[in-house]
């Protein structure tokens, strides 16, 4: 095949932008069905359109505005999911909530902090004697990363997830970007509680973030842009996480393979089993979480 035929569009398993051929892209013209990328996407009452049909070069049925979309061909994002008016409202979400849980955290101090933050077996005489994931209080791989320790914390992590996370959310879709991020946390946790010191607390959104980090890079690949600025950024950041004392590498380094891995699988999944796998890998590393929180907690008991 020489190479004209191998840059073609129909060359490729997904359809590129017809106003930029180097894009992937999962969203077509609600008016033409034309892929577009999101440079190219104009908001109309339905979906998107492309400038072409906008400016009413394209080839539009009837005489009136954008007719919706059928149910079975709405506008998706490139891994798949649902194209929605507010592509940061999960962000947002997972923000305000963090957000509200320190504020929990600043009213009522370390007696609120001790009782779910991430910790696997330590001896609390002020609460109620021994406590941690090895005394069956695994909700705390989950509720560890919704908590953090001071001002510095949550605002790098906050400004973190809204960079990162925000854009991932509109090329992934709701439903698969909060599984990812939630995935990406209890990863971080259960390597954290696999080999941290039972009685050493850790908390923070780290994990999922940097899961969102990784997710970030395999996107950026797939797409052919510009990879330098995640890759310094997510250097920078490892060089914190390993060189400043009494942050939780552990956290970070489950976060980020299992954003690699889920990441892959949303971006990279077939078209015809794209729901399968995509999900299929959240089941895989859902199932590595558990192994690795029994294993640990076996040790200690």
């Amino acid at each position: 095949m020489d190479q004209a035929a191998a840059d073609a569009p129909g060359a490729r398993s997904v359809p590129v932008c017809y106003r930029h051929p180097d894009r992937e892209t999962g969203v077509r013209c609600t008016r033409c069905d034309r892929p577009i990328c999101p440079e190219c996407m104009v908001d109309a009452s339905v979906g998107f359109q492309c400038p072409d049909c906008v400016r009413g070069g394209g080839s539009a049925s009837g005489s009136g505005g954008a007719a919706p979309a059928p149910a079975d061909n709405r506008p998706r994002t490139l891994a798949g999911g649902t194209l929605t008016r507010d592509p940061r409202l999960v962000t947002k979400v997972l923000i305000g909530l963090n957000l509200a849980l320190f504020l929990v955290k600043l009213s009522l101090g370390d007696v609120f902090t001790n009782q779910f933050d991430l910790i696997g077996r330590a001896y609390a005489p002020h609460l109620t004697g021994i406590q941690g994931v090895a005394e069956g209080q695994w909700y705390r791989l989950l509720t560890s990363m919704f908590l953090h320790s001071g001002y510095v914390h949550i605002l790098f992590n906050m400004l973190s997830l809204w960079w990162i996370g925000g854009p991932l959310e509109g090329a992934l879709g709701r439903a698969r970007y909060l599984s990812l991020y939630l995935v990406c946390g209890l990863a971080g946790g259960a390597l954290t509680y696999l080999l941290a010191a039972p009685n050493q607390p850790s908390l923070g959104a780290s994990g999922a973030i940097f899961g969102l980090f990784g997710a970030t890079a395999v996107l950026l690949r797939r797409l052919r842009y510009d990879m330098r600025p995640v890759i310094v950024l997510l250097v920078v950041n490892l060089i914190i996480t390993f060189g400043v004392p009494g942050i939780a590498w552990q956290a970070h380094i489950g976060g980020l393979v299992a954003g690699v891995v889920v990441g892959y699988a949303m971006i990279h999944a077939p078209r015809e089993r794209r729901a399968l796998i995509q999900y299929g890998a959240c089941a895989l590393v859902l199932l590595v979480v558990a192994v690795l929180t029994l294993v640990r907690t076996l040790q200690l008991t």
